[in-house]
């Protein structure tokens, strides 16, 4: 019979790690979709060489060589989530620092993209039964991912067939809308949306709290810095690291283990190996601890200490 294993609920005061960002950039062909988010993730990074593109869009990004030596990973048909996964863990293995899917749209509507698997099963409401559990891998791996991750998306104009008043129907235009799976927004740290040709952008969601209330605005290197500063308030992992090197006491590492609760996984192994040196130097202590008491019970104490006044 199994035991069910018990877990402890603990409250614990917010801190901001350094977090990994997952920003959207959306809006129609020729907005500039492809420049902005090069110059987010370089203003991210300061280095060229730290930022992939895994590029769905003929080759778009190639036209931005001239910016710097950017690593490219050109994606080409089926766009299966599947495949997405496995372009994100080649950039990971390769130790990039921001990855952009330029873009998420073919993995929704692409060819061998989620809607063309839906209609290759049938096409029925039940077949996405099917169909959702692969997307969500997807989305999956873009959350956990290790690196900073941009999303661009295409936008089309959303229409709805509505019922006017004198009962007749009318096409109503609503602006326009992503082309990926509803509720991918929910997902993002900050979505950008390019309204025009002239690369300027509004924020749909946010957040950082850094774009609130501003009016339009043109993404550039700077916003990026804005949003890698952004990352790094709070306590760095560097800081925790240096707290667990100065505990002398294995209740102190209890502390901070459950003080760090969001880094738990990344100070874990520091813990353990900190504790065991503090119990090998205790256990060291004892032993010579051990030696003197043995020393004075045969030799006397005048004779073990030769500070006695003997």
């Amino acid at each position: 019979m199994f035991k069910q294993r018990k877990y402890i609920m603990q409250l614990q005061q917010t801190k901001r790690h350094n977090v990994k960002l997952r920003l959207g950039i959306s809006g129609a062909s020729g907005f500039g979709k492809t420049y902005s988010a090069l110059q987010l993730a370089y203003g991210m990074t300061s280095d060229w060489s730290k930022i992939a593109v895994i590029d769905t869009e003929n080759a778009s990004a190639s036209l931005y060589s001239d910016l710097g030596n950017f690593n490219v990973l050109n994606l080409n048909p089926s766009y299966s989530p599947e495949r997405y996964i496995e372009a994100i863990s080649i950039c990971e293995k390769s130790n990039m620092e921001v990855i952009i899917i330029d873009s998420v749209s073919h993995e929704w509507q692409g060819d061998g993209g989620c809607l063309q698997i839906h209609e290759q099963l049938g096409g029925r409401f039940q077949d996405w039964a099917r169909v959702k559990p692969r997307h969500q891998k997807f989305i999956d791996a873009i959350l956990r991912s290790k690196c900073h991750i941009i999303t661009t998306s295409r936008r089309k104009t959303d229409y709805s067939l509505d019922v006017g008043s004198n009962g007749k129907s009318k096409v109503v235009k609503h602006g326009t809308k992503e082309i990926t799976s509803e509720g991918f927004e929910y997902e993002l740290s900050v979505n950008f949306e390019l309204i025009n040709e002239n690369h300027l952008c509004k924020v749909s969601k946010d957040r950082t709290n850094l774009f609130q209330g501003n009016p339009e605005f043109i993404i550039n290197a700077d916003i990026g810095k804005q949003l890698k500063a952004w990352c790094h308030q709070g306590i760095s992992l560097e800081d925790v690291k240096q707290e667990i090197k100065a505990t002398t006491t294995v209740e102190g590492l209890r502390h901070l283990f459950h003080k760090h609760g969001a880094l738990k996984q990344q100070i874990l192994p520091l813990i353990l190996e900190r504790k065991s040196e503090i119990e090998k130097t205790a256990q060291i202590a004892d032993n010579k601890q051990i030696i003197n008491t043995k020393s004075i019970q045969q030799n006397g104490i005048n004779n073990s200490n030769p500070t006695s006044g003997k």
